[in-house]
């Protein structure tokens, strides 16, 4: 059976670019991505039929077009904060790509060498079910009887392209936002202390809030991870918006420009507590996230111990000659992995020294990396194989990478933009790598699932990762350069949140430059700590919503709330298991299409403002509600046609592809 061709590795690499650009554009965002492996799967399958390919062919290209996310995952948590925390005073091709590039093909790299080394283990480990690779390797078989999937998937990818663009088009505004007032602001009430004392209390308060954009992502996000996990985030939204903000411009006052940079919400008080969110409110999120984070790393102890060892005994015992194996047993041996590991080394030293500008501190960082990579990457693949990919919490790896870095810098006395900048640099590669080999190895079990060749996973995983890498530089700056051109800062701020890499410059900033508002993440943390102790399934998240924007976080709830209705009817009409995968695959494949649809709109509008070419404006006075009503519609598609394609209770239950 056809397994290595070029029209199996051409569209693969294609995908690797495209999905990767929309998991970018998703990322910055929302501050969240969506797993790359079903559509591709898809998709693959679908244009490969066209030339009679196999399902090894299918599965090559899937591989290598899943791999995008994971470096697109990487580059957004990480790179931004390089100019969010100024140790890059400009993002520009001159003094950014090579470094940006560097930093994400070192990262990518080292993730498929790292896995590489516990893949056998791992693979065939009874203990770890591997979910979504079985899911991915269900879909190619199911593939072979007919390709009902890909319409669904295709449609709505063409769904969320028109919608995005009729709002790019101003047939409807995307966004509206509402102001909430508590009293008048700015007025003074007086009252009388115990001993007679007159104290002046500024009073009145404000906050704004936004409807939920009119987003088919964002809907297609939130029915991906349910009203659940849509509640928890958007209860951090209300948490910030509905009480921190108010609170503190209700007792502050005028007096709330005392505690914000200056010139920063001068524009009336909606903007100064859009400020106090911003200069605030965020860094108690970012001490929320920093406990979710640690209680992730503690929750994972024993995979963590069970991955080293495992790891360290495949190293020690070797592999046989693959000569006397059979196809599927066929990987890059250990030693020509730990080689090829160690020219990765020498070449991040030399990086390292170049970023920091000190040779002590350049080869430490490098050691610290590859530590710490390789680390982290075994875990991020032992949870692979517990959770998938999509539910890898790649943040709070990266999160412990930075901490580790940051303190080891100020131990060596590197401080101010030279020090943020290895920290920054340290936890980018770590990140990448982390991100590429649980991919990788979930891609790894499919492989196995489906009879492919380790070592051609390998060489292909490691072509698309550095493609990847090399591309990925110039859709964060087209996305970057729009948002300037739209009047925002850049990265960091509403347009292009990129929360993530907002809290990688603060704590790297905090921790290394000395300017961290310590008293206010002290606080987070403690808040972060209530929540572990009240059982909140995921104070991390709860954090995240606090640090995005209010109708960011709306728009992801709505689509919680539509997969709350569906699943509430398929209970109401009393479905039984298969009925309830049937109804779920449908659905997920059409919130997919939506996301991929504005995702990859998105991206493509803006090159069109970067290269100046405007959209024509349909209505000069556009409302919001038109678009609302697309999104209720959105969500009815969403019930609907999932519920209708249910089948008989009798009917065999379909492979869970999409769970």
């Amino acid at each position: 059976m056809t397994e290595f061709t070029a029209r199996a590795v051409i569209l693969g690499l294609v995908l690797c670019v495209v999905l990767g650009a929309a998991n970018a554009y998703l990322g910055l965002r929302a501050g969240v991505t969506i797993a790359a492996t079903y559509p591709a799967a898809v998709i693959s399958m679908a244009v490969l039929r066209i030339w009679k390919g196999s399902i090894l062919e299918e599965n090559l290209a899937r591989t290598a077009g899943s791999i995008g996310e994971s470096v697109a995952a990487g580059a957004i948590f990480t790179v931004p904060a390089f100019v969010i925390a100024g140790a890059w005073p400009q993002f520009d091709f001159e003094h950014t790509y090579w470094q940006s590039t560097a930093m994400m093909v070192v990262g990518g790299i080292l993730g498929v060498l790292f896995v590489s080394l516990v893949r056998r283990v791992m693979v065939e480990d009874p203990l770890l079910p591997f979910p979504e690779s079985v899911a991915a390797a269900e879909i190619h078989k199911a593939g072979r009887q007919g390709a009902e999937a890909a319409k669904y998937l295709f449609w709505n990818i063409g769904v969320g392209a028109v919608v995005q663009l009729l709002g790019e088009m101003k047939l409807f505004l995307v966004e509206h936002d509402f102001v909430m007032r508590i009293g008048q602001p700015g007025v003074s009430s007086v009252r009388l202390g115990a001993a007679g004392s007159t104290n002046v209390i500024q009073t009145g308060g404000i906050s704004t809030f936004g409807a939920p954009t009119v987003s088919p992502a964002y809907l297609g996000v939130g029915y991906v991870i349910g009203p659940r996990l849509a509640a928890l985030q958007f209860s951090g939204a209300l948490l910030a918006w509905g009480m921190l903000v108010p609170l503190f411009m209700y007792f502050l006052g005028p007096r709330v420009q005392e505690f914000i940079p200056a010139g920063a919400g001068d524009e009336g008080w909606a903007a100064q507590a859009a400020a106090v969110w911003r200069y605030i409110v965020r860094p108690i999120a970012v001490g929320g996230m920093l406990v979710g984070a640690a209680y992730t790393l503690i929750k994972m102890g024993r995979k963590l111990t069970s991955s080293l060892g495992r790891a360290f005994k495949e190293v020690r015992e070797g592999a046989p000659p693959m000569a006397t194996v059979a196809r599927t047993e066929r990987y890059m041996g250990s030693k020509t992995v730990l080689l090829l590991i160690g020219v990765v080394f020498l070449f991040m030293v030399a990086l390292y020294i170049y970023i920091s500008g000190n040779v002590v501190a350049g080869t430490v960082s490098a050691v610290v990396m590859l530590i710490v990579g390789f680390f982290f990457s075994t875990v991020s693949g032992n949870l692979v194989g517990m959770i998938g990919s999509s539910n890898n919490p790649i943040s709070g790896l990266t999160l412990s990478t930075l901490i580790i870095a940051a303190l080891l810098m100020v131990a060596l006395g590197v401080r101010g933009p030279e020090g943020v900048a290895v920290v920054l640099g340290v936890a980018a590669v770590v990140c990448v790598a982390a991100a590429v080999s649980g991919e990788l190895l979930q891609d790894f079990k499919a492989g196995y699932i489906l009879g492919g060749t380790p070592r051609t996973i390998q060489i292909v995983e490691l072509v698309a990762v550095v493609l990847a890498s090399l591309v990925m530089w110039f859709v964060l700056y087209v996305l970057y350069a729009d948002n300037v051109q739209r009047g925002g800062t850049g990265f960091g701020d509403p347009g292009l949140a990129a929360p993530q890499a907002g809290l990688m410059a603060v704590l790297s900033q905090g921790i290394v430059g000395g300017d961290m508002a310590w008293p206010l993440v002290v606080c987070g943390s403690v808040f972060g700590f209530a929540l572990i102790l009240l059982g909140v399934p995921s104070p991390m998240l709860v954090s995240v919503g606090m640090y995005l924007p209010f109708s960011t976080c709306f728009g992801i709830f709505f689509g919680g709330m539509v997969r709350g209705v569906a699943d509430w009817m398929g209970r109401r009409a009393g479905h039984n298991e298969a009925q309830r995968t049937r109804t779920e695959s449908v659905g997920i494949l059409i919130a997919s299409g939506l996301i991929a649809g504005e995702a990859l709109t998105g991206v493509i509008v803006a090159a069109f403002r970067y290269y100046e070419k405007s959209l024509p404006q349909i209505l000069s006075d556009a409302s919001y509600w038109p678009g609302f009503l697309v999104m209720v519609g959105l969500g009815a598609i969403l019930v609907r046609i999932p519920f209708k394609n249910a089948g008989r209770p009798e009917d065999p239950a379909p492979p869970a592809a999409m769970m």
